[in-house]
């Protein structure tokens, strides 16, 4: 007897919720989603335990969305999740499901955008508010975020709350909504803390369980980058160009996002286009249909947008920001690899999102291998290469002979050789890409070891009872020297202890509203009325003009220019560095365009910035202490 399949129809969820999942794709409920969506639309209150991966998103979001009042123009869902990059993915997928309900608004809080737009959106009456627990408990206490109309409570990774120290922020926020509501909790796992919320605030919930079904994709070299050293954008160019590849598409978390990468990559003289879902159909069925016929070569895509995308020249996926979820990579780079053909895919990862990427090892059961970025000897070769390969195509050139006339016009008054002139005439014909690089700046080539041994030193959140006090006078034990990043320069800025700040709002605020790693942060140092921070030399004048506005606490930085900083301090506990080094594991591999399969990474754990301040938490990803495998390839596939 075959299984009767459910739709979406089938779980009674109403019409404009049924059009947008059928816009997006959607063609039928998960094993998640047929179980949970039944008892949150009958009011009950749902313990789900899935992996990531598993569409637990709109397990919750469609039901919650179907019992909206849209015309109560007040926040009446919350949902928390652990990190601010999770937060706008929720957000996102909720806007997109609400598309076709009329007066449906969204907002998301999380550290590092400013109060100001969250102030506006707030003001605007959203019915739906995701953030992230930091941010949420702020807007509680500032008296901004009204909750007392709330009607459902949404738990998004649980367990990773429990992990990164939140789960007293989280009982406080839910001490404070109203007893009437209904909740939804979802986790991977549940550890005894997690048990004593679901006892302490949730009325008999409906258990269930799913196992993740994601598994490897064949046929497919993979590898991931640690963004450090250079914004991401650049190392994109980079790793394009050390590249062979027939058709790239590169997967961002956001639509603006899709034209600053577009947009970047035209400046870099790439044939790219934009796929989103402002969109229109007629506009989207055009742009693919040019990167079908070789008349576009890279695609920048959301995953809503990219749904159905099946482009057989497609050689190359960039996950430019890696995925919320183990089973959105799986179909990201199964974009690549169609029709027999191999492929290659490369994720970027920052050191807070090293989470994702062992969630995305452990479901697919595999390791994937570290790529250095390629160097600068690296794309001079290539560039050399392709410089030739077009200058001998000219010798080929049946009018040379007119062009040889022209040399005796061009010699100048002082007589030179040929090879000189040619030498002047190479140099013009390089174009904005120069054939001769500068050599790239030192990178930390320690151990990775070292990250996980520092992360296990000075990251324990409050649960381990280790988290220091940047308030308190006494100088910690010196700590390892910061690392090399270039020379420093002093700022004062107009915050201190007597404001309430500590070194953790100092580094999320830099961090955030700079966009710029915490590695490049030096030593922190708090005062009564005002604190020293370090910086990198040479920042660019309109960064610091925009860290001079930037908020902590609600209070403005005021940063002014001190002078070079000391050489070399020690990291000492009034502030110090938080820096990026990789984390321990495998031997990391130089990106040279060749293959690779599964080896061995390591991994520190991280988090995001929110204005709580980054906390590291020690751990190292599975997968062996073997270095990684690697078969050549010619980079022509």
């Amino acid at each position: 007897m075959s299984e009767i399949e459910t739709s979406f129809a089938d779980l009674g969820l109403s019409a404009p919720l049924l059009k947008a999942l059928t816009d997006m794709g959607y063609e039928k409920p998960s094993p998640i989603q047929s179980a949970c969506i039944p008892h949150l639309l009958e009011g009950r209150d749902v313990l789900g335990m899935a992996q990531t991966g598993s569409g637990k998103t709109a397990a919750f979001a469609l039901p919650f969305l179907n019992n909206i009042q849209a015309d109560m123009a007040c926040p009446q869902v919350l949902v928390l999740a652990p990190t601010r990059e999770l937060a706008v993915q929720v957000a996102e997928a909720c806007t997109e499901y609400a598309k076709n309900m009329s007066g449906v608004r969204v907002v998301a809080l999380y550290g590092g955008q400013r109060y100001d737009v969250q102030l506006r959106a707030l003001r605007q009456g959203p019915q739906i508010v995701v953030g992230t627990p930091g941010r949420l408990l702020d807007h509680l206490k500032r008296g901004t975020l009204d909750l007392s109309k709330l009607k459902g409570l949404v738990l998004d990774e649980a367990d990773e709350m429990l992990r990164m120290g939140f789960i007293e922020d989280v009982e406080t926020i839910m001490a404070q909504i109203p007893a009437e509501h209904q909740t939804a909790l979802f986790s991977a796992t549940m550890p005894e803390a997690i048990r004593r919320i679901t006892r302490r605030f949730m009325k008999d919930p409906q258990e269930v369980r799913i196992q993740s079904s994601v598994v490897n994709t064949p046929d497919i070299s993979q590898s991931y980058w640690t963004v450090y050293g250079m914004r991401k954008n650049e190392a994109l160019v980079r790793f394009l160009e050390a590249e062979d590849f027939d058709a790239a598409i590169i997967f961002v978390r956001t639509k603006n996002a899709t034209l600053e990468v577009a947009e970047a990559l035209e400046r870099s003289g790439y044939n790219s286009a934009a796929l989103n879902g402002d969109m229109n159909q007629a506009l989207r069925e055009q742009t693919l249909e040019r990167l079908k016929n070789g008349r576009l070569d890279i695609l920048i895509a959301t995953d809503v947008a990219a749904r159905g995308l099946d482009v057989e020249r497609i050689s190359l996926v960039v996950n430019y920001d890696i995925p919320m979820d183990s089973e959105s990579y799986v179909h990201r780079i199964g974009r690549t690899g169609r029709a027999g053909r191999a492929g290659r895919a490369l994720l970027f990862v920052e050191n807070r999102e090293r989470r994702l990427l062992r969630n995305i090892e452990r479901t697919m059961k595999i390791t994937i291998p570290e790529v250095d970025l390629p160097s600068g000897d690296l794309l001079s070769k290539r560039r050399l290469e392709k410089f030739a390969t077009r200058v001998s195509q000219q010798l080929e050139s049946s009018d040379l002979d007119q062009y040889r006339a022209l040399l005796a016009k061009l010699q100048p008054a002082e007589e030179q050789d040929i090879e000189t002139l040619a030498a002047a005439l190479l140099k013009m014909a390089q174009g904005e890409r120069p054939l001769i690089l500068p050599p790239d700046a030192p990178v930390d080539r320690r151990p990775r070891r070292e990250m996980r041994d520092r992360d296990d030193r000075g990251s324990n959140d409050r649960f381990g009872r280790r988290e220091r006090d940047s308030s308190n006078s006494r100088e910690a034990p010196p700590r390892r020297e910061r690392r090399d990043v270039g020379e420093m320069e002093m700022y004062r800025i107009e915050v201190g202890r007597d404001d309430g700040v500590e070194v953790r709002h100092i580094v999320g605020a830099i961090a955030n509203e700079g966009d710029i790693s915490s590695r490049y942060i030096g030593n922190i140092k708090l005062y009564a009325t005002h604190s020293t921070i370090e910086l990198p030399k040479g920042m660019p004048g309109e960064l610091l003009q925009h860290f001079t506005k930037t908020r902590v606490l609600n209070k403005p930085l005021n940063m002014q220019l001190m002078g070079d900083a000391p050489a070399s301090e020690p990291r000492r506990g009034g502030g110090g560095r938080r820096d990026g080094a990789p984390a321990a594991g495998g031997e990391r591999r130089p990106f040279n365009g060749e293959r690779r399969s599964s080896g061995n990474g390591g991994a520190g754990r991280g988090r995001d910035g929110q204005s709580r301040g980054p906390r590291r938490e020690a751990g190292s990803r599975e997968g062996g202490n073997s270095a990684p495998r690697r078969r050549s390839y010619s980079g022509n596939e």
